[in-house]
């Protein structure tokens, strides 16, 4: 039985009945024509306040030139973003993982709401790249994401620059180690244009997971913003949603428990952003796949670290899209065993397929080869003990620190920590646990850039360890443990630290713990008492009411 290209759209607009609905659509200057195709839906997140998005409109003009090229009748529209990097260490970074939510919600609403029979969603910024995705799933109608693309690389210099210089330089001028004249010209300089940040942050590396997962076409999301191709890609993906969907191929037929398993493996093989657990968690719920923390630790036991990029290595996206892109990196993957080749993606193509036609750049020195990977696992683990019972998310990118032990520094919000490392209060050894900064507790879980960027520049980076039941950005290195579950604000032994207690974290063990007894924690916990809601009305306490621990993706549905 072959697969009816207008099976939404002939319920909306055929028959005399649907008179008024064609006579709304002819006011915004439809033809009779145009509603006889297929309708399809070009989402994105054009916004004026980051660059990361400031290119979308071109992109889904050209997206649509592509879809009327190949027979389709394309329905512009769009939805929010937040700015991680503008809002990062302010009241507003709460509002960056609820928009993950809101645009998921919006997008879908949206293509349920007029029947289209087909989507191509344009992502940018963080929590964009996961949204639309979630809402792609969630309609399970044919269609694709395209990454809007990653930011070139600031120069300073002779230096290359990304958005974490920033932050860092930041750090280093509070300490005194830089002066304002040069932090104001690497502030000038760090971001060059459109696009998003350019190192294997969150938005790159959702990006290249979505690549591996098969809803994005292998390679595409890869080309950076500002590059001429990028348009042409565009062009190409409004074309392929209309084969997508005469063929009938559905984001649920892509995203199967082996699609999941591979988008994992180019996290790590990339050494990509914790946030990736939170996203690929919440896109699999939309699926209905079982996916959980521990599935990440797996992979990452047996997968290469085999990409040297910021914010532990030298290169930045575009340079990993020079010298071949994530098609290396899945080809590097099935020649290790670990790729599950037979994974249809969105190019009507299997991912095994898609990785046998890569193309590496000769002499290139991003991507390394299997024989020789920068580590033998991946950049990322999964921790649990008596401090985080249902598991935390630890980055172990580009440090070589496996046993942390120290006293804890107890800040019940990110303002307070980011102003003792100001202040100088926080020495060597220290372990600065961060709390109450969870999905409900922040509400929000906000990342702490603000923080590590100023432990970088004090020079601490490699002498303490942070934790926290917030998140990280992806431009975050060091010792850092993030997700921690459950929340202070429900009651987690998190709660119950206090300044001067012992932390103990082991990595090769897996394991976060306060040097207390059970007893102890338990009689800490018993005297507890929730803090107030800081927000009692409108979006953010609602999100707070409903939204699901950490270790479950921090999903409303």
């Amino acid at each position: 039985m072959t697969f009816d290209p207008r099976h939404k759209s002939r319920i909306l607009l055929e028959g005399p009945d649907r008179a008024p609905s064609r006579a709304m659509l002819k006011a915004i200057g439809f033809t009779d024509e145009d509603l006889a195709r297929p309708l399809v839906g070009v989402a994105h997140c054009w916004i004026e306040v980051m660059p990361c998005n400031i290119n979308h409109r071109t992109l889904a003009e050209r997206v649509k030139k592509g879809i009327r090229a190949a027979g389709g009748t394309p329905i512009e529209y769009n939805t929010i973003g937040i700015s991680d990097g503008v809002s990062m260490g302010t009241e507003g970074m709460k509002t960056s993982l609820v928009s993950r939510e809101v645009v998921a919600d919006s997008v879908e609403l949206v293509a349920r709401g007029h029947l289209f029979d087909g989507l191509v969603a344009i992502s940018g910024c963080d929590k964009t790249i996961p949204g639309t995705v979630m809402a792609l799933t969630r309609l399970n109608i044919p269609g694709l994401m395209l990454y809007s693309g990653s930011t070139a690389f600031g120069d300073y210099e002779g230096r290359h620059l990304t958005i974490q210089d920033v932050f860092e330089a930041v750090g280093a001028f509070n300490v005194g180690t830089m002066p304002l004249k040069e932090l104001r010209a690497i502030e000038n300089c760090a971001c060059p244009g459109a696009g998003a940040c350019g190192g294997q942050f969150t938005a790159n590396t959702m990006s290249t997971a979505f690549e591996m997962l098969g809803i994005s076409p292998m390679g595409w999301n890869g080309v950076p913003a500002t590059d001429a191709r990028k348009e042409e890609v565009a062009f190409e993906c409004g074309k392929l949603v209309m084969e997508v969907l005469r063929r009938g191929i559905t984001p649920k037929q892509i995203l199967t428990r082996n699609a999941f398993r591979n988008a994992i493996a180019g996290v790590m093989a990339t050494g990509g952003s914790t946030n990736a657990v939170l996203h690929l968690i919440a896109v699999a719920k939309a699926a209905g796949v079982k996916l959980a923390l521990d599935d990440f630790d797996r992979i990452s036991r047996k997968t290469p670290l085999l990409a040297d990029l910021k914010p532990w290595g030298r290169f930045t996206a575009p340079d990993m899209y020079m010298a071949g892109g994530m098609p290396v990196i899945a080809k590097r993957l099935l020649d290790a065993g670990i790729l599950h080749a037979d994974e249809l993606t969105v190019t009507g193509r299997t991912i095994g397929e898609e990785a046998r036609a890569a193309r590496e750049t000769k002499g290139q020195v991003v991507i390394y080869p299997l024989k020789k990977p920068i580590k033998p696992t991946g950049g990322m683990v999964i921790l649990r003990g008596n401090l985080a019972p249902d598991g935390c998310v630890a980055k172990v990118a580009g440090h070589e620190r496996m046993v942390h032990r120290g006293p804890a520094k107890v800040y019940n919000r990110e303002e307070d920590a980011f102003a003792a490392v100001k202040a100088g209060k926080i020495k060597a050894g220290d372990v600065v646990v961060i709390r109450y900064e969870g999905p409900k507790g922040g509400p929000g879980m906000r990342e702490m850039l603000g923080v590590t960027g100023a432990l970088a520049g004090a020079g601490l980076l490699d002498s303490v360890a942070l934790m926290t039941d917030g998140r990280f950005s992806g431009a975050t290195h060091g010792m850092m443990i993030g997700h921690i579950a459950p929340e202070a604000a429900v009651g987690g032994p998190i709660a119950a630290l206090r300044t001067g207690d012992t932390v103990h974290l082991d990595i090769n063990k897996r394991r976060l713990d306060v040097e207390l007894s059970a007893a102890e924690l338990k009689r800490r916990l018993r005297t507890w008492k929730p803090p107030t809601p800081r927000y009692k009305s409108g979006v953010m306490a609602k999100y707070a009411r409903v939204v699901s621990s950490a270790s479950e993706g921090a999903v409303t549905d």
